[in-house]
């Protein structure tokens, strides 16, 4: 029954939203390293380069991303699937509506979230800050939206990569934290030397 699933998936996110808001000093640590790095990679790159061009780097929904990927690494909608692919999902939808109707902002708007929430489930890589980029892309500055579907791969891939790579860094770096939970990374874990063997203690 669909109705079982819900309350199931519910359940499950709750318990994860509340064991990772537990007071952790070490959890709270390597969020916040894994955050600071991840976004400062991003805004190093915008400073150096917005100087000197039109390349954006640093959109908003990549805080939101960050909250997810280093803050509640087990739920299923920071899992790096999910990270990529409804960013990318979110990003071309947005950028198409954008040039569909560019001038219509009471229609792009709600239309490019929304169908980026579709889009996100039918992939199942629904990531909530996938809506964001989807907006930015039509409610950004004019520099932003002449950049057409270079957005999807700069800022939005380069960004969420950026993102990535250092989560499966900071989120392995003790016993008690692994991304992404599957088994299959978790046997891959274990072949990495300076990668702690993972103890789930949750």
């Amino acid at each position: 029954m669909p109705t079982k699933k819900i309350r199931r998936s519910y359940r499950k996110t709750r318990y994860i939203l509340y064991k990772e808001t537990l007071i952790n000093t070490e959890e709270h640590f390597w969020a916040f390293l894994g955050s600071f790095i991840g976004i400062g990679i991003i805004a190093y790159l915008q400073s150096h380069t917005l100087p000197k061009s039109d390349v954006i780097y640093l959109i908003g929904s990549f805080g939101a991303s960050s909250v997810l990927v280093y803050g509640v690494i087990q739920s299923p909608l920071a899992q790096p699937r999910n990270l990529i692919g409804g960013h990318l999902v979110s990003a071309i939808i947005g950028v198409t509506i954008q040039k569909t109707a560019p001038d219509v902002l009471w229609i792009t708007a709600p239309l490019a979230v929304s169908l980026s929430i579709v889009l996100m489930q039918i992939t199942k890589t629904l990531h909530p800050p996938g809506g964001a980029t989807a907006l930015i892309a039509v409610t950004g500055s004019a520099e932003l939206k002449n950049l057409g579907y270079w957005y999807v791969v700069s800022p939005v891939l380069l960004g969420t990569l950026i993102l990535l790579i250092v989560a499966l860094f900071f989120n392995n770096i003790t016993s008690n934290r692994q991304y992404p939970i599957n088994k299959k990374f978790t046997e891959i874990r274990k072949k990495i030397p300076f990668f702690p063997k993972y103890q789930n203690t949750k």
